[in-house]
């Protein structure tokens, strides 16, 4: 008997038990902290039969354990922890860095995707990846970056599109809108090249269709059973990845002429006022194209996924939620008259509500680690060498033992104290922070993400712009619940459409 008719007589024997498991095991809400695990396929009907939530499957087991840490236990016991205990968090992100890495399995599941990229890589690349990158992220960097292009974007192609919009009381998808606007905003700060995506007449996108492909087949790689499937449809160039396989090749073109771009205006102008992030790369002494074409993925992701995400589910809360709509109303008001960097740096009300949104619907809402040697957890949980170890500030958003009974609530407030909590002198809010361990939102640790605060100064302005001048209003039903979706980065499934009322003046 062959490989192929042994495998074929199996699966017509496992088949039928695991569909059967799996109608009888569905579950929105387990009363036991870890999922029920059966001997060799441990508990992948669970997993599959969870597998359109698995974000808010993950999330409830974690809610369910007293020690907000979980075990699941994959095919041939592989087991994988998935965690919301903040004093894991640290332990895994920053008190044993260097015991914790990306781990060469999930660096071979993104490779096609992001190379060797800065998501996607450890040790001294990774190092001097961060260390070029975080020049860009200065005062002075961030003041231009809002001054000149976040605000030309917000001013000169954002208002005018949704101005029309609202005079003709069409549906726009906000969340293609906030797409656009990113990519444009990050192509420009990151590689000094317009793409000019948000455009009048919304042009075609190709590339954003081609990007998503490649980062949801990338994504669901890490969610199949049976990892060596994926790595057989690759190498026969069949099905999900045929089509991945074209969308990085379409991606990495798009990247190789953006190089070749500035490659040419280096060349005729070396002794450029204006340095972006891929002419620092161009000028470090990296001349390896591939490299440098991974880091420019790898930023178009980071800055086109995160803060795109982040706005959509912000203005979702925004419209179930008058009265805090009106406190930032208050707050663009007040900050009016002052200058564009100023404005948006101290708006602490709209900061405090960003944060309370990315609380509910973080961007990134799980990330993992693999344990270099054997550990153990704050909490207790026994890390064995080569065990998949994973953080998640999803289920962390929604935990009562850092937020309180009312975690579900979307409450600013929880940021803010006034002066008579011992903070502001003058009656004003002050913002009061989390520490990073408790909101991972942005990471922690050594890989802290370096566009923190730059994510925060473009959001605000957008908030700013579009809320000056538009009441957003979904477009939808009423009743209708938007879906929470992640492939790397979060989404909100099929967009959200929406219609913008001017605002009286």
């Amino acid at each position: 008997m062959s490989i192929f008719e042994l495998l074929a007589s199996l699966s017509l024997l496992l088949v039928p038990l695991f569909f059967y498991l799996t109608r009888n095991s569905r579950s929105r809400a387990p009363s036991k902290s870890n999922p029920k695990s059966y001997p060799l396929i441990g508990s992948s009907v669970a997993i599959f039969a969870n597998r359109n939530r698995g974000i808010q499957w993950t999330a409830d087991l974690i809610q369910n354990s007293p020690t907000a840490t979980v075990i699941v236990r994959r095919f041939f016991d592989d087991r994988r922890v998935l965690t919301g205990n903040p004093a894991n968090v640290q332990h895994i992100l920053k008190t044993k860095f260097y015991d914790y890495e990306k781990g060469s399995k999930a660096r071979q599941t993104l490779f096609d995707f992001l190379g060797n990229g800065i998501f996607n890589i450890d040790g001294d690349s990774w190092k001097f990846q961060r260390q070029v990158s975080s020049h860009e992220f200065n005062t002075k960097s961030l003041r231009k970056f809002v001054e000149t292009v976040v605000d030309t974007e917000v001013s000169q192609r954002l208002i005018p599109i949704l101005s029309t919009a609202a005079a003709n009381k069409s549906v726009l998808d906000l969340q293609d809108i906030l797409q656009r606007f990113a990519f444009d905003n990050i192509c420009k700060i990151a590689f000094g090249h317009d793409p000019e995506y948000l455009l009048p007449d919304l042009p075609e996108t190709e590339f954003a269709k081609t990007f998503d492909d490649a980062a949801k087949i990338s994504s669901g790689r890490f969610a199949t059973l049976f990892p060596f499937l994926w790595k057989i449809k690759r190498f026969l160039n069949i099905g999900s990845e045929k089509r991945l396989k074209e969308a990085c090749s379409d991606l990495r073109e798009f990247a190789r002429n953006i190089i070749k771009e500035k490659k040419q205006e280096l060349s005729n102008k070396p002794s450029l006022e204006t340095v972006d992030l891929l002419s620092r790369f161009l000028s470090s002494g990296h001349s390896d194209e591939d490299f440098v074409t991974d880091i420019v993925i790898s930023f178009i992701l980071a800055g086109r996924d995160t803060t795109s995400a982040a706005l959509t589910w912000y203005f979702w809360l925004l419209s179930q939620n008058p009265e805090i709509e009106k406190e930032i109303l208050r707050e663009i008001k007040d900050k009016s008259e002052s200058p564009v960097y100023e404005e948006v740096k101290d708006m602490v009300y709209t900061h405090a509500s960003l944060c309370e949104s990315m609380r509910l619907y973080p961007p990134v809402p799980v990330d993992g680690k693999v344990a270099l040697r054997d550990d153990v957890l704050p909490d207790g949980t026994v890390i064995k060498k080569g065990m998949r170890v994973a953080y998640h500030p999803y289920a962390m958003g929604r935990l009562e033992m850092l937020w309180g009974p009312d975690w579900e609530e979307f409450k600013p407030d929880r940021w803010l104290q006034r002066a008579g909590d011992g903070v502001s002198k003058d009656g004003k809010w002050s913002f009061v922070g989390r520490d990073p361990y408790s909101y991972p939102v942005f990471q922690a640790g050594p890989r802290i993400c370096l566009g923190k605060d730059m994510a925060f100064l473009q959001m605000k302005r957008v908030v700013a712009g579009i809320l000056r001048r538009f009441k957003v209003v979904p477009a939808a039903e009423d009743g209708f619940e938007p879906v929470f979706v992640s492939f790397l980065t979060s989404k909100m499934e099929g967009g959200f459409p929406v219609r913008f009322e001017e605002r009286a003046t």
